[in-house]
């Protein structure tokens, strides 16, 4: 047996603070060699912090990172464990983007990533150059390239983060030329339900590659992109550990290398494919002999015991109901978002909330409250303040809402009515029309807008985050106010479907039982800017909004395309109605796109949202008449 005990560690960096991001992951590596960890594996650029997007093409910004990996090997020179840690680096013309090799107080070497994303919320072709197969050069008296690394335990293969999702990607030479456990440093955002695809990815390509595979993802929230961490360690294609998600620490576990060497040597069609790799020119990936680095203690390792000690049973089913997986994940991601930039940004002490006594004022501020809890748990409403500012639209339900789950969070809550100012700011409108009416929009505009004024206001005078409420679905149609209820410093739920949005209060009124929550559940949904206001009978149904945002956004669907789609999803509905809502739909959504550009930094928690700087990009000034038929 050829016993190895793997660490997983996520550290929860913050962009450009070199000393606090290597300091924690000293942390991490103590612990982790005191616990028998063979190799420890970090995440992705876990000195620089993730993204640092455009910092990258600051030459001070690259070159303070690799003073900061000396240090983490000098200070761990004395551990007999072997560490693969995320840097970058600027070699001759580029900065690369690496997995560095560090053992017994030296850096052996380093893996440039050779996939560099330029979808969905990544930009790094903008600033890295790419590794590249037989890249063989040295950085500062270090090896740097396309190579493996021999250790007194086993061959390994570092990678970085993308290098992993293509089936051309390095794994595979690399695991013809010899490597045994291919280790990936990630920074994998998170998205709704994307952790099983993580999950069955890893264990296909430790299967198709007959290999371990010990994958580290980051951990925490940066700016508006929020890690999960949750790393694999997978061997041949079984699931041996999965590390915690959302939380900052690590997770370890041994593995037989021995094992998957015989694994490989057992699958004939692996061996087939790399002798026609072999034949066909395939160039091997040079081995770095790094056995006189470090003396790995592994005499103490113990053969991992399965489950119930026995190799023919499964183990305890863990997995949660997927309702509860579902909420409990996303709303632990919202709240690491809020927490982190709330902490993170050091320019605030209190978190604001305007309360409407609605849905998605509601929801915001359970999230912040859900981060409340953790980091004052002896005082979680001591974090916050609530605010509920009633015009003459207002009604006593929403209210009496607002103030009874202020008051069962242990919230402060305060009225401060701005019927008065409305009043004022009206006349003041019909002053500067002549002539002109104020028109009903405009009354419901200058309500949200003499809001968010407050809450600036407030915001201002004492530190205060101040939390913008609205959710996708209405800010795709433009059904919110540029200045008033569109304004914050931080969209919490502006990346949330309204379907989700009541999806996720109902699953945490019947966790909580809180009576706030069913009080506003029992009012139809409206923003109470006008007499008897429903957003459904100005919009239109909330399922039908949600999927024609789906089709048209993310699916990219025509109209027509959209009225076939939806014709089968609700054949309920009276085709000429759908055919309206459609027609409805992409007018305001086009209407809208430059409402989105002066939207506040949005939390990003799936593959589509309106952040423009994210996954949506669409140009503000754009005609219509390429979606006609015909």
């Amino acid at each position: 047996m050829r016993l190895v005990k793997i660490g997983l560690a996520s550290v929860n960096t913050t962009v450009g603070a070199f000393t606090r991001n290597t300091d924690r992951a000293l942390a991490q590596a103590r612990k982790m060699a005191a616990d028998g960890v063979t190799l420890a594996v970090f995440q992705e650029q876990l000195i620089a912090g993730y993204p640092a997007e455009d910092m990258v093409q600051w030459q001070g910004f690259i070159d303070r990172q690799w003073p900061e990996l000396e240090r983490f090997a000098r200070e761990t020179a004395s551990l007999p464990t072997v560490f693969i840690v995320g840097v970058g680096i600027a070699h001759q013309s580029l900065r690369l983007n690496c997995a560095a090799v560090v053992a017994g107080g030296r850096i052996l070497g380093l893996v440039p990533k050779e996939k560099l994303p330029t979808y969905s919320v990544f930009y790094e072709a903008r600033t890295f150059g790419r590794g590249h197969p037989g890249m063989a050069e040295v950085h500062r008296g270090v090896p740097l390239g396309d190579y493996l690394f021999q250790f007194d335990f086993g061959v390994v293969a570092p990678e970085v983060c993308e290098d992993i999702w293509s089936a051309e990607g390095p794994m595979r030479r690399r695991t013809y030329s010899g490597a045994e456990l291919v280790v990936n440093l990630s920074a994998s955002p998170y998205r709704l339900g994307f952790v099983e695809t993580r999950r069955e990815l890893i264990a296909t390509r430790a299967a198709d590659h007959q290999c371990t595979i010990a994958y580290c993802n980051a951990v925490g929230s940066n700016d508006g992109l929020i890690f999960d961490g949750g790393g694999f360690l997978n061997q041949n294609g079984r699931h041996v550990m999965e590390t915690p998600r959302f939380q900052e620490g690590y997770a370890a576990a041994v593995v037989d290398l021995d094992r998957t060497l015989r694994l490989r040597g057992e699958a004939t069609t692996w061996r087939v494919d790399r002798e026609s790799w072999v034949a066909n020119g395939g160039r091997h990936v040079p081995v770095l002999d790094c056995t006189g680095a470090v003396r790995t203690r592994r005499e103490s390792l113990a053969y991992p015991v399965p489950a119930h000690r026995s190799f023919f049973l499964p183990g305890p089913d863990q997995r949660r109901p997927s309702r509860e997986a579902l909420c409990e994940d996303l709303l632990d991601a919202l709240a690491l978002g809020v927490g982190d930039y709330f902490e993170k940004t050091r320019a605030f002490k209190v978190i604001g909330i305007a309360l409407s006594g609605g849905r998605d004022s509601l929801l915001t501020l359970l999230i912040a409250h859900r981060y409340a809890k953790r980091a004052r748990p002896e005082d979680p409403g001591s974090l916050l303040r609530a605010f509920y500012m009633p015009s003459r639209y207002s009604s006593d339900a929403t209210s009496d809402a607002a103030e009874t789950i202020a008051r069962e969070l242990g919230v402060p809550f305060q009225i401060v009515s701005i019927d008065e100012a409305f009043e004022r700011e009206r006349a003041i409108a019909q002053k500067m029309l002549g002539d002109k009416p104020v028109t009903p929009i405009t009354e419901q505009n200058i309500q949200a807008r003499l809001r968010a004024q407050r809450m600036w206001n407030w915001s201002n005078s004492c530190g205060g985050l101040f939390l913008q409420t609205g959710n996708m679905s209405e800010k795709s149609v433009g059904y919110t106010t540029i200045g008033g209820d569109l304004m914050g410093a931080l969209a919490v739920i502006a990346n949330v479907p309204k379907t989700v949005v009541m999806y996720l209060l109902d699953y945490l009124q019947e966790k909580t039982g809180y009576e706030g929550i069913r009080k506003v559940l029992a009012k139809p949904a409206g923003p109470e800017l006008a007499h008897n206001q429903v957003g459904e009978e100005e919009l239109m149904p909330f399922p039908v909004l949600d999927a024609c945002f789906y089709l048209h956004a993310g699916e990219k669907l025509t109209p027509a395309e959209m009225l076939q789609a939806l014709t089968a999803m609700f054949p309920e509905v009276e085709a000429p109605r759908l055919s309206g809502y459609v027609e409805k739909f992409v007018r305001l959504f086009q209407q809208s796109i430059y409402k989105w550009v002066q939207s506040p930094l949005s939390l990003h928690i799936g593959n589509l949202d309106l952040d423009r700087e994210r996954a949506l990009q669409l140009p503000v000034v754009t005609g219509t008449e390429w979606m006609r038929e015909g």
